[in-house]
């Protein structure tokens, strides 16, 4: 429940309002999180909030990368090189890689939700030998909200199918304007041997999920990462309770079985 002292090292501004931030461990670490886990991050005098982690760097080095949307993030936001942070965790569960050797991927993220499956996405791109067929979707407001621009190309390097969309295109954009559903037909992928991942607002993964499901893809092998209010991550002050499921301890990572009946009750 103690945040270790952890000084950002790196500082990238993604957009507008997301920046990422590389942070070493003043003394000790943390324990090394496994991709799809989140740390709390603590800004000193103002508060905590849970934020998933998007890469592991060198040195004990941790990645976050954060949507400045309330006071405690938007002081994350603003940390500078040199600032000091808490960091506690790691916390929940995790996206379940590698995958069966000889798997499909069907990676789905939209907006700041592509942060929590880039490890996914990066492990398939260096294991690419691994599996047979590796889909990428990647979704956003406005091409200015897309996240992790400039390493697309580098996963198309790797033979993975990356796909890009916007809901609201500009002047100068060319690709594919619509929700990220609508990029979602010929996927490539054998159904039965394939597993999904889903990351983003909740109305997206419930559609992105259950067209993966349409598609043949058992619901229990398609994960979802569920976001609520988490204040302790240890399960015991309840503000992330989601029906039966505590997400700071039984999530944020589960099936689509276990996310769908809880998906359908409005406002839950």
């Amino acid at each position: 429940m103690i945040p270790l002292p952890y000084r950002v090292v790196d500082r990238r501004q993604d957009t507008a309002d997301t920046a990422t931030l590389t942070v070493e461990p003043v003394a000790r670490p943390i324990a090394v999180p496994l991709p799809g886990q989140f740390s709390m991050l603590y800004a000193f005098g103002i508060g905590e909030v849970p934020i998933s982690v998007s890469e592991l760097a060198g040195d004990g080095g941790i990645v976050h990368t954060l949507h400045a949307v309330g006071a405690v993030t938007r002081a994350l936001h603003d940390a500078h090189v040199g600032q000091v942070l808490g960091v506690r965790g790691p916390f929940g569960t995790d996206w379940g890689v590698p995958a069966p050797a000889g798997s499909d991927l069907a990676i789905v993220g939209g907006g700041i939700g592509l942060a929590p499956l880039r490890p996914v996405v990066e492990h398939a791109v260096r294991e690419r030998d691994r599996y047979r067929h590796v889909v990428v979707l990647v979704g956003a407001r406005t091409p200015g909200d897309l996240l992790y621009g400039d390493e697309y190309d580098r996963w198309r390097a790797a033979d993975v199918d990356v796909r890009v969309t916007v809901d609201r295109a500009d002047a100068g954009w060319t690709g594919h304007v619509g929700v990220v559903t609508t990029v979602m037909a010929d996927l490539g992928i054998e159904p039965d041997a394939t597993v999904g991942f889903v990351c983003g607002p909740e109305v997206m993964m419930r559609f992105a999920a259950r067209a993966l499901v349409a598609a043949g893809v058992p619901a229990p092998r398609v994960r979802v990462s569920l976001e609520r209010n988490m204040r302790c991550g240890v399960a015991l002050c309840g503000h992330c309770q989601l029906g039966p499921v505590l997400v700071c301890r039984d999530g944020p990572v589960v099936g689509y079985d276990t996310a769908e009946p809880l998906f359908a009750v409005k406002e839950l």
